[in-house]
């Protein structure tokens, strides 16, 4: 059985290519055409480590990666992931592949689809909390499907904040406040577990992309952040593992599958948090998408 490496699978992968499949994943995932289970967890408290177990299966296509979060690591990155596909109608084993950059890419993906559907056609001020890779694969999938006039950066760490900026063309801001007052987009990739994001610091239409805090008791945003219009990837798993909609008692109005199907229509005008927690159904569809390109297999 074939393995591909990092450098294979980014040959192979590109955002044009990936958005529109997690957008057919998240359609069908809220039609009942893609099955999966909420992600399990074994904690490693003496390595201070996470083991997060995420099945899906897509037709005639299993898959399930084995996913490692390790916030300590300072050499190696802090996630890491191995995705394997099985014949759903054999059980076969079919290849196994490196999940750390199709979980970097598809989680970007994933919020550029949401930016796409939910931002305001006006929307061109963009505000990225972070500096790491998320942020970096972000500004990439969101330049794919919207001009920004302006992006703005904040890191805890000034100086990464300042070579990400001048990396990508962007202003460095001193504080996380800074960075998101008057934004219209909003997006959390900061390694976090309390707020970040404060309700006060919002516009009334500001759309907020939360994608940093997993887990049900940790938080990005603040209850008044919350108060806002919630989309989700699964209703499901956000209410076991979004510590902000279990925090804040937020009510979820649609899972954003529900809205590119048509089940739910368009969100009204207001603010909007499209809290992103990560799925199974679309690591699968990213690593599908490697996998056709290998072999032109049309297992789907």
């Amino acid at each position: 059985m074939e393995y591909l490496n990092e450098e294979q699978i980014r040959a192979r992968l590109s955002y044009q290519a990936l958005m529109p499949a997690v957008e057919q994943a998240l359609r069908d995932l809220s039609l009942g055409r893609v099955r999966q289970p909420v992600r399990s967890a074994l904690h490693l408290a003496q390595h201070h480590g996470i083991l997060g177990l995420m099945p899906a299966v897509d037709g005639d296509l299993i898959g399930i990666k084995l996913v490692t979060i390790y916030e300590q690591n300072r050499d190696l990155p802090t996630h890491q992931a191995v995705i394997q596909l099985f014949s759903a109608r054999t059980g076969e084993p079919l290849v196994a592949m490196d999940g750390r950059l199709i979980t970097e890419m598809r989680t970007a993906a994933v919020s550029a689809v949401a930016v796409r559907t939910l931002a305001r056609p006006d929307a061109r001020v963009l505000a990225i909390l972070g500096s790491g890779v998320q942020a970096r694969s972000h500004l990439q999938a969101l330049r794919g499907v919207r001009a920004f006039d302006e992006v703005r950066v904040w890191s805890r760490t000034p100086a990464h904040a300042q070579r990400f900026a001048d990396e990508c063309g962007a202003q460095a801001k001193e504080t996380a406040e800074a960075a998101v007052r008057g934004a219209d987009i909003v997006v959390s990739v900061a390694n976090v577990r309390e707020p970040l994001v404060l309700g006060a610091w919002l516009g009334e239409q500001t759309l907020v992309c939360a994608v940093a805090a997993v887990g049900p008791d940790r938080r990005e945003l603040d209850d008044a952040a919350m108060q806002a219009t919630v989309i989700v990837e699964s209703r499901h798993a956000a209410l076991l593992e979004s510590g902000d909609v279990i925090g804040s008692g937020a009510l979820i109005a649609a899972e954003i599958g529900e809205l590119l199907a048509g089940i739910k229509p368009p969100p009204a005008r207001g603010r909007i948090v499209f809290k992103s927690l990560g799925v199974a159904a679309t690591d699968l569809a990213a690593a599908a998408l490697v996998w056709r390109g290998l072999t032109g297999s049309s297992v789907v």
